[in-house]
């Protein structure tokens, strides 16, 4: 069991108080009197973390509040008597997230630590099941039930992890199942998962989406001129009444009422570094106080000259500007533009003058990013083959499902996943070398796709010793009959396994089936988890077989 100290709130706060002389960087403290509330905000984020599985999930531009949200949400849950877990992802070592198992052991060690539990990963992993499902065992059936109240677990600067698509296509959805069962699972009704990272992110993954949409979404407002008003005053500023509602309405117009902006021009001005309309001046120069963020911006818009193409048509035109829907996304995670539905808008007067005198349409760099985005479509091309076993690989499977799906949401007809893994692959790498381990992948590759028939089929490597087959147009029956097959044609392989404990000692497969029909109960994740789950359902009766999902099962003529 944890020690008291990590469950009851006692003594000095760790984020104590700081004057409004210091720097504005990093949150805000607890006892620092500069903290503006935004209601209803944070009594909703309150709310949120007593209700069993609840996931609040706060996404917002950097330097807007999310961090200094986060240390009051878990001073709240300190309060309430829960245990407190809060994981950054900037203190992760780069090697962490090279390897989808060493990331979750991490993850559920640091966990641990917090907690003051014994740290047990050995005595739950198990390479047969998968990390995923040991980091669930561990979590669920070790950490939670060790506890005698809630656990707030924190996760901040998520936004790191979008940087390795890899862990993020594994780990994102693990957080999401995890929300999903808590609907059942007493363990984890006891978990209350807060996740923040910035929006900056979805524009170098080149993302349409919210890369994890689950939970209550927490947007972060700007500051009204009411609250910008009563921090110019526990800023200390002496500006009389008038003055002070002049300046603040001159201040919003130029940098709008972000909360970073605001408390940096405050700070400047309380410290004497200059004057109101020295600020007001080099504002959007490069001797003004935002030429770092500004930069920044500048920086990522050159090596994207169609989206600074973009934004240059709106911060010259007088009107808001109609952008297509990507490019409309990718400049509001920005935060440089706001956005009345498809019309945009520079989102405040700063990045109006700023962008408008830079010069976004330069023929040479144009020319020359224009090639390295065309060297990057063609490399993007080549990089959707599985390099060792020929076969596509998770980044092309995924494409390739959003298109069928979408296809099957038009046609009413069924589109079926089945996952493969090959049984006992570690021990089977440590008995012959990775060598033989690459030789058996290859041939298992081959095997399924010749047993694959049809060309709208599509078999990929979903990552290590696991494969996935994409089945267009075909229901639970024909899935199964597929996966059948392809099990038979791996052992009619008879590549040689002597450290199989029992039965044949060759190499074979477990499979799992999943099969709907795209519409309003179904998504694509949904049916890839259940063939994930049903796949490891065959590993766990005893391997070698094929297991259909109770969840996901089409069938022609009837739906169960």
């Amino acid at each position: 069991m944890p020690s008291d100290c990590s469950h009851t709130y006692k003594g000095m706060h760790p984020f104590a108080y700081q004057n409004h002389s210091d720097f504005p960087e990093g949150p805000v403290p607890i006892d620092c009197p500069l903290y503006i509330e935004r209601p209803p905000l944070e009594e909703m984020a309150y709310a949120e973390i007593e209700k069993p599985g609840s996931v609040t999930r706060i996404k917002a531009p950097r330097q807007t509040g999310k961090s200094s949200l986060l240390i009051r949400i878990l001073d709240r849950a300190r309060w309430l008597g829960y245990y407190t877990a809060c994981l950054d992802f900037h203190q992760a070592d780069k090697a962490i997230f090279r390897d989808l198992d060493k990331f979750l052991r991490w993850f559920c060690a640091n966990i641990s630590h917090q907690l003051q539990i014994p740290i047990q990963l050995n005595e739950y992993w198990d390479e047969d099941i998968g990390s995923k499902i040991s980091c669930t065992l561990y979590l669920q059936g070790y950490l939670l039930a060790n506890l005698d109240a809630p656990l707030c677990l924190t996760l901040n600067e998520v936004n790191r992890v979008f940087e390795y698509p890899d862990i993020a296509q594994e780990f994102l959805p693990l957080l999401r199942s995890w929300h999903e069962e808590a609907k059942q699972s007493p363990p984890l009704q006891k978990m209350r998962l807060v996740v923040v990272h910035s929006t900056e992110v979805y524009i170098p993954l080149n993302l349409h989406q919210s890369p994890f949409n689950v939970g209550l979404p927490l947007t972060l407002p700007e500051f009204t001129p009411e609250q910008v008003e009563d921090l110019v005053a526990r800023q200390g500023l002496s500006w009389n009444s008038r003055q002070c509602r002049q300046r603040v309405e001159r201040l919003m117009e130029l940098v709008g009422g972000h909360p970073y902006r605001i408390r940096l021009a405050l700070y400047c001005l309380y410290q004497g570094h200059l004057d109101f309309e020295a600020l007001m001046k080099t504002a959007a120069t490069e001797a003004g106080i935002y030429r770092d963020r500004l930069r920044g911006f500048l920086s990522i818009l050159r090596e994207r000259p169609q989206l600074a193409r973009t934004l240059k048509r709106v911060v010259t035109s007088s009107e808001p500007v109609p952008l297509e829907p990507i490019a409309a996304y990718q400049l509001e995670s920005m935060g440089v533009v706001t956005l009345q539905g498809s019309y945009a808008q520079p989102s405040c007067e700063l990045y109006r003058q700023y962008f408008a005198k830079q010069n976004l349409e330069s023929d040479s760099i144009n020319r020359k990013l224009e090639e390295l985005e065309k060297a990057n479509r063609t490399l993007q091309n080549l990089v959707r083959v599985d390099e060792l076993t020929q076969v596509a690989n998770r980044r092309c499977f995924e494409e390739y499902l959003s298109r069928e799906w979408q296809r099957s949401a038009q046609d009413k007809t069924p589109i079926a996943i089945v996952m493969c893994d090959v049984d006992r692959f570690k021990s089977y790498n440590d008995t012959y070398g990775h060598q033989r381990g690459d030789l058996c992948l290859q041939q298992i590759a081959k095997a399924i796709e010749e047993t694959t028939q049809r060309s709208s089929d599509l078999v990929a490597r979903y990552g290590g010793e696991e494969f996935t087959i994409i089945l267009p147009q075909t229901d639970a029956k024909g899935a199964q009959e597929v996966a059948q097959k392809v099990r038979h044609r791996v052992r009619s392989l008879a590549i040689a396994h002597e450290s199989v404990p029992y039965g044949a000692a060759i190499v074979t497969l477990s499979l799992g089936v999943a099969s709907a029909v795209a519409d309003a109960k179904f998504d694509a994740f949904t049916v890839v988890q259940a063939a994930d789950r049903a796949l490891y359902a065959s590993k766990s009766q005893g391997r070698d077989r094929v297991t259909l999902s109770d969840t996901c099962n089409f069938y022609y003529n009837s739906q169960s």
